[in-house]
Order: C-alpha cells, then structure tokens, then sequence
C-alpha cells in the first residue's frame, strides 16, 4: 500500500491529485470546527459530553462520529454528507420505480447530469428538513440562542437553518470535486475523513473513563481496543479482497491478417461487490426516524410525544435497531450490486468477442450461470456486512460497557475506514497501470 502511494507520488498528475485530496480534507476538518451563528457552543460541548459518558449509541454520539465532531461544535457542517446520501437513496429507488426516470438513465451522461441535478434538489430540501429539527430539539434543550422576538427571531433560525443546509451542499460539491480531481469516491472519502479525526479524541476518552477505575483498567481498555480492531481490520481486508473467479476461454481467431491464439482469462466476482455503500444506506436511513423524532418534546405533558421522542433519541440503543441495521445492510447489498452489476451486459459482451465458460452454451445459459454464482457470492457478501456492523456492537454493549468508541457503530467505523482505504488504493494502483501503458504505447 505505502509503495502504492510512494510510486503515485513521482507522478505529477497523481501528485496533484493527491495534494487535492489532502486539501479537501483540510477544509472539511477546518469547517467542522467553525460554528453556526446563534448557538451555544459551551452547552453544546456539555451536552454531548453527558450524553457521551452516559454510554449507549444514541443518535447524537452516531452523527457526531460521522460528522468527524461537526454537530458536537454545531458547525456548518453539523449534518454532513447523510442528505446527500438520503437523496440519492430516494432516486435509486426511484428509477427502479418510475419508467420515465429509468429512460432518463440509459440517455447516457447528460441523463445523469439531470438525475444528479435532481438529487441536489433534494439534497438542499433533506438538509432544511434535518437542520429545522435539529433546532426544534436542541431548543428545548435550552441550546440555541436565537436573539429577539417575532420576526427578528425568526431570521435567527432562517438564518441557521440556511447555513447548515449550505454546509451540506457544500460537503456534496467537496465530494463532487474529490471523485472528478481528486482520488477515491468524494462522499466516501468525506466520512473517512469525519471517522478519522473523531476517533483518537472518542478512544482517548475512553481510556480515561477507564482510568478514573484505575491505570490497569485504562491498559486493559486500550489493550482491548488494539486486539480488536486489528483483528477486525484482517477480516475486513480479507473479505474485502475475496474473489470468485469464472474462468473464460478465447477460440482462436482471425482479426484481419492478423491471428490470435487461443487463450484463458477469468471473470473476477468480488464477495464483497457492494464494498461500504450498504452500510452507509443502511446508517442513512436508520437515522431518519431520530431526525423525525426531534420534532417533538421528551418533556411534554402528552405521553404518547414524549415517549415517541425518547424512544427515537434512543433507538440506537434497542433491539429493534440492531435487527433493522442488519436486515437494510443486506437489503442494500443485494440492491446495490443489482444495480452496479449486470450479468447479461457481461454474457453479450462475452460472445460478441469470441469469449465462453468451459461446459456453458454462450448467451441466456451463461447470463444464468453468472447470476447463479453472483447469488452465492451477494449473499456472503451480505452476511458478512451485517455480521460487522452488527456483531461487534453487540460485543460491546454486554460485555465492554465502559467503551463507547466500538459501542457507538460497532465494526462500521472500521469498515468504511478500512474499505474506503483500499477502494483508495486500488483506484490509485489502476491510474498508475494505465500511465505506464500510455507512456509505453507513445
């Protein structure tokens, strides 16, 4: 890996790439601590705090983790990238749905650039939505300090609620710009980026939680911490590099007068096809029923708003939860490959040059064989996604209670961290392979 980059770097093009990249990460960690006007931010820092060291994965310490401590400082970019993410769940949906969606997407590139125009739309008004309830709940929690009265004091939270929604927007063209001029996907990058600078802070509070216990609890937490993670970041690798290959063979032929050998290629199937994308849908929408939530009073005197406002503050917490989190992962697994994977684009183009599979008839038997197999290899995939998102959660709220930095997303942070890495990595191995042909074929 460090080869990878140490090679990419002695190439000017990558170089500024990389440099690019480097640079939206420092503005995203710089914006991240920039506040929103009207708030107050040392309530705020209490508040999370309590909430932190009252242990459990409440919907605070979730989006304060992806937002790499943006809502902790209620910065502009308090809401991050998860609108976004929403409204492009919506619109894959939509397609699938609404025929006339579908035809825009096979226009080719300029019927993209409308769907992705739509998602924007969408984006801006899920950003407002989030941001107002957002305000409705950390008001009642005396955090917001909008001045004046009447009108005045509607300006103050118009002018808020515009100004989280602009950081969102702004996190979506970041994310736009990585993945056209920089490397890697921008949106997965920018939750990297967001569970990267959050984690040594959330693991050191940790430790000295643990301390208060004494220093062999605090050695014991981190010696913990070190075993599982590295344990969990070798599975990942493994899994995330797995592969199914279906060997493909070439008949001779004649192109011309020239002529080609008979020869044998392989059609690779990764495990884990779908890579992080299901389990940042799946946090996505498992967050849309807290943000829901914050519309309503924990304190009203009506039962049924008081107890649907705390449960959905603390959702992350049930049962329900983790059986939801595990179900939409696989949902999304299957979904996502569906639609990034076709088996008959592969079995046309696989007889148009010449192309078969040992014992399969080319056409409609092999589009069937490599979806038999895609089957097989989409439901490992599945089940393992689930299992690290779920799994390592469960670990620690029943047995290492006084460790909130696994017990917030369990194996998820350290999943998209180590996926985005290597999808990172490859992409960047990919640039390097076709510089070299390039500058061999002059």
């Amino acid at each position: 890996m460090i080869s990878v980059f140490v090679n990419a770097w002695q190439v000017p093009d990558l170089q500024k790439r990389i440099l690019f990249l480097l640079g939206m990460f420092v503005v995203f960690v710089f914006g991240a601590h920039v506040p929103v006007p009207g708030t107050n931010a040392a309530h705020l820092v209490e508040f999370f705090n309590r909430t932190h060291s009252a242990g459990g994965a409440t919907l605070f310490a979730l989006l304060d983790i992806f937002s790499g401590g943006a809502l902790k400082q209620f910065s502009i970019f308090a809401l991050g990238v998860m609108p976004y993410i929403n409204a492009s769940i919506i619109f894959n949906l939509l397609v699938v749905i609404i025929p006339q969606l579908e035809e825009l997407q096979k226009e080719g590139e300029a019927g993209k650039r409308i769907l992705q125009q739509y998602v924007r739309y969408a984006t801006v008004f899920l950003a407002a939505f989030q941001a107002i309830g957002f305000l409705t709940l950390f008001r009642q929690y005396g955090l917001i300090l909008a001045a004046g009265s009447g009108w005045e004091y509607g300006f103050s939270i118009l002018l808020i609620v515009i100004t989280m929604t602009a950081g969102t927007f702004l996190l979506m063209w970041m994310g736009e710009l990585i993945t056209e001029h920089g490397i890697g996907n921008g949106v997965s990058l920018i939750i990297f980026a967001g569970i990267i600078s959050r984690m040594p802070m959330t693991l050191t509070q940790d430790v000295v939680g643990a301390s208060a216990q004494g220093t062999g609890e605090a050695v014991k937490t981190l010696v913990l911490f070190c075993l599982l993670a590295f344990a969990m970041i070798w599975c990942i690798t493994f899994m995330h590099l797995a592969e199914r290959r279906i060997p493909i063979h070439y008949a001779r032929r004649q192109v011309g007068r020239r002529f080609y050998e008979s020869h044998t290629h392989y059609l690779p199937l990764k495990v884990n096809m779908a890579g992080v994308i299901p389990i940042i849908f799946a946090i996505s929408v498992l967050i849309f029923p807290s943000t829901i939530g914050t519309f309503f009073d924990p304190a009203s005197e009506n039962k049924f708003i008081s107890g649907f406002a705390l449960w959905t503050q603390n959702f992350p917490n049930t049962w329900f939860y983790y059986f939801a989190y595990a179900a939409l992962t696989m949902i999304f697994t299957y979904f996502y490959t569906a639609v990034t994977f076709n088996p008959k684009d592969i079995a046309d183009n696989l007889k148009k040059n010449g192309g078969y599979i040992q014992g399969v008839r080319p056409g409609p038997r092999t589009e069937a064989y490599i979806s038999r197999i895609l089957e097989r290899t989409t439901f490992l995939g599945a089940l393992y996604l689930a299992s690290v998102a779920v799994i390592p959660s469960l670990l620690f709220v029943k047995v290492f209670t006084n460790m909130t930095t696994l017990n917030l997303i369990g194996g998820t942070s350290i999943l998209i961290m180590v996926g985005v890495a290597l999808d990172t990595v490859r992409e960047l191995d990919a640039r390097l392979t076709m510089l070299k042909y390039e500058s061999a074929l002059g």
